[in-house]
């Protein structure tokens, strides 16, 4: 994968507006935490190998529908990503995270999607212990890619 990201932003859903998602805002903010992104690669990374990566939005209702599908778990989620390269993100989820956390909804997006391509880049959640480490990781890598963009 080269070092500007081939991101596909996709927005699949009509709960929440798009002028609210500000998605030129979040690609602006995961584009710029690519090459941390990179950095933080891992063992099990999938990457590099990927010709693109697919940033979709959906509802909370097709959220579930897919967690429920891949996961059997039909409650509704933040973000699932696919080892093919798509991350799926709800955007209601984000929005009521984002209002609950006082923080923009464009921020909540970009963080969903850095922790969506920290996955990708070979990173896990599973153990408690992995998943504070992630956390650690992608809020570093957002507060850096972040600044005054969201």
């Amino acid at each position: 994968m080269p070092s500007t990201a081939p991101l596909v932003w996709l927005n699949r859903q009509r709960t929440v507006a798009a002028r609210q998602l500000s998605l030129g805002k979040a690609g602006a903010v995961v584009a710029r935490a690519w090459p941390d992104i990179l950095a933080s690669i891992r063992g099990r990374s999938l990457l590099r190998g990927l010709p693109a990566v697919t940033i979709v939005l959906v509802s909370d209702r097709r959220i579930a529908q897919l967690h429920d599908q891949f996961m059997s778990d039909p409650a509704p989620t933040d973000v699932i990503t696919f080892q093919h390269g798509e991350i799926v993100i709800s955007a209601e989820t984000a929005r009521r995270e984002a209002r609950l956390r006082g923080l923009p909804l464009p921020r909540e997006i970009a963080l969903y999607a850095i922790h969506g391509l920290l996955h990708l880049a070979g990173w896990s959640d599973l153990r408690s212990a992995d998943a504070a480490e992630m956390r650690a990781a992608q809020g570093k890598i957002l507060r850096r890619a972040a600044g005054t963009l969201c």
